[in-house]
Order: C-alpha cells, then structure tokens, then sequence
C-alpha cells in the first residue's frame, strides 16, 4: 500500500502526537509498505529514512494563512510523486489541506484524533475515516458531532518503538527510594501541581521518598514555584526533559501520572513495560492503558488527598506495592507499535472499502499476500 503521512513537523521533542506519527510510519515500512512522511523536518528524518520512509519538506501552519496557497501547491506536488492510496493526517493543518484540494482524487483520507479537548480535533472529522487513539475519545468525538459510523480505534502503544531502538545508551541515573516518578509536558491539564501537592502529604510520613518530575513545558516555572514552598523542596527534583526517560522508569518505584485529561497515556505503557507500580486518574484513555485497574490504581482527577491516599497505599505496605509492580509489568504485551500500525493499516482498508476497492492487498510478503477482512477489531487484541 502507497502511505503518506502529514505532520507540521518530526523534531525529537515528546510530543505524544508526533512520536506516534514517526512509529507508525517506521512499522508500516517495516512490513513493507511504500510509506512515505512530509513535514517541515525535524530530527526524526534520519530516523525515518533508515527505515525506509521517504521524507519531503512540506511547510504547514495554520496560524500562519498567508503560507497557505504556497502549502497546497506543495502537498500537490508531494501528492504527484508520491501517488498515495491513503493520506494520513496526524494534525489539524495537514488534514484541512488534503481536504481542500483532494477534488476527485482517488486516494482516501485518514486522520487521527489524538487531544480531543482541543477545539480543533473536530477538524478532524473531515477524514474518510477518524482513528480515536482510546474508546474515550471515540466516544467524545462522536458526542461532538463526528460520525461514529466512520470513527475507529486503535489504541495507542508505544513499546518496541523505532525511536527506543535507535536512540542512544542513556547515563546510569541513581535515583533516592522509594522513588516516585511522574514523566510529562509540564502543562496545567498534566496535574503536576496535584502531584506536587499529594507528595507533602506523604513526604512526612516516609522521609526517604522522592519525587522524580521528568518533562518541561511553559508551566514549569510555576510548579517550580510551588515546589520551592513545600517544606519537603529538598526532595522534589524537577529532571527536564529526556528524550530518553527508560532510565527513570527502570529506577523508580512507582509512577504517576495525575492528568486532568488525557487521550491515552504513552507514559504508562513505557512505566507499565519498566515494571512500575502505577497510579493514574480516572480519566480519558487513563482507565484504558490500566485495563480498568488491574493493570494499576485509578484515582479522580484534581483531587491530591485522593493521590496522597493510593500513594500512602503503596508506600505503607511494601508487599501491596511488590504486587502491583508485577499487576503493571504482566500483559502489556499489546502495547506494541507493531500492533498499532497493523490496526491502521486496516482502517486505511477500510476507506478503501467504502469506495468499492475491495479484497486489496494490504500487507506484502515474499510468499504470499495476506488479504485483510473488511471487519476492523477496535479492541485490545
């Protein structure tokens, strides 16, 4: 199958939208399809080529209308070269522009939902079909006026991911135990201040533990300020960002992320796969990587009393957190990348289905072609 993938850009900076992106791509070329990326680059086009992806600059930024005819004129030619099948847009910009000038193109439009709390997510209903990343922001989408008939899911995953293969050895960290740890954009929405907030609730109670908050963002300076209130500064450690964080997963004891809102969760499938124990809230496509809290416990959102609590549960009896370290390490096998492109290749089949292409080959093989039904699993496998 001829795939080409829009982003605004492919830089190493842990955007969950564009490392999901770039993973995609990668296993679609690894099982041998014509895959092909335009974007404005990044540090991730070396990545992309040595898996065999095709990258073309491409200039795309809403913000910026006068760039626009220039933007279409581009995305023709790529689309000329290129001859997709599907296009795949993973963001607002890219999906509108292939929209525009699609005409009676045959190729079909797929775009991805990745922050349906974002006024613009419903721009991306105009995709032939909409891939939500959980059930949770299928469900949303379809309450904000997206066609559920055309929306599928395939749930994110982000382990074995190209990027995790390729990146380099990271420096040996020692980390203070228990070791609480929390990898984010330093955003509001992330709950950072909750966790700082649940962590002097527990910080007197057990004096040796310390809080890992691994990530920045432009609300940095504000947790920071209020890290430096707490009494328990001296064991709130703020890490940056790392484009290589399995180093604090592999040391702590357990993770948290304390999200207002979230689509899915890489995190927790990277925490889950360190053997972590991990706590989350109940919200989004939180419940969906924790497997509805078998896989880790699930607290309310913007509530650090309640955080404070599973935290005290966990560090009070060393044996409950034993067992849910090995709750969150076992069955996270369909976590993988592999998976996810697999289940987007079907939903590129299916749009091909809906427009009379039936019983294509969708995955090539030396031996044989392995015909795809046009029925897509939404489910964990």
């Amino acid at each position: 199958m001829r795939i080409l993938h829009l982003a605004n850009h492919c830089h190493e900076i842990g955007n969950g939208i564009m490392n999901v992106a770039v993973d995609v791509a990668c296993r679609q070329a690894d099982a041998g399809h014509d895959v092909a990326f335009a974007s404005a680059g990044g540090s991730y086009v070396a990545l992309l080529a040595r898996h065999g992806v095709r990258h073309t600059m491409l200039h795309q930024n809403w913000r910026a209308p006068f760039t626009l005819p220039r933007s279409m004129l581009g995305l023709r030619r790529v689309l000329k070269t290129v001859r997709p099948e599907i296009v795949h847009a993973h963001m607002m910009t890219g999906a509108l522009l292939a929209r525009m000038i699609r005409g009676r193109a045959a190729w079909r439009l797929v775009t991805t939902v990745h922050n349906e709390w974002q006024r613009s997510a419903l721009a991306m209903g105009v995709g032939d079909r909409v891939i939500a990343v959980s059930a949770a922001v299928a469900t949303r989408m379809a309450q904000r006026g997206i066609r559920a008939a055309k929306i599928d899911v395939v749930r994110n995953g982000p382990l074995n991911s190209p990027r995790r293969a390729t990146a380099s050895a990271a420096s040996a960290i020692e980390l203070a135990h228990p070791a609480i740890l929390t990898v984010a954009g330093l955003y509001a929405r992330k709950g950072i201040g909750d966790l700082i907030a649940a962590f002097d609730n527990v910080a007197e109670r057990h004096p040796s533990a310390a809080l890992y908050i691994v990530g920045d963002g432009p609300d940095r300076a504000t947790f920071m300020a209020q890290a430096s209130h707490s009494a328990h500064r001296d064991r709130i450690r703020f890490s940056g960002f790392q484009p290589d964080p399995r180093p604090f997963y592999q040391q702590a004891d357990i993770f948290v992320l304390a999200s207002r809102s979230e689509p899915f969760g890489l995190v927790i499938a990277e925490a889950r796969e360190a053997g972590c124990a991990v706590i989350g809230c109940d919200v989004g496509g939180i419940p969906e990587v924790l497997e509805d809290g078998r896989a880790g416990l699930l607290v309310p959102p913007s509530d650090p009393a309640a955080l404070a609590r599973a935290l005290c549960t966990l560090l009070d009896d060393p044996a409950a957190l034993k067992r849910w370290r090995e709750a969150s390490a076992d069955g996270c096998d369909w976590l993988d990348t592999r998976r996810v492109a697999d289940e987007t290749v079907q939903v590129y089949q299916r749009a091909l289905d809906r427009v009379g292409l039936r019983d294509r080959v969708v995955a090539p093989s030396a031996k044989a072609a392995i015909l795809v039904r046009s029925d897509i699993s939404t489910g964990r496998e």
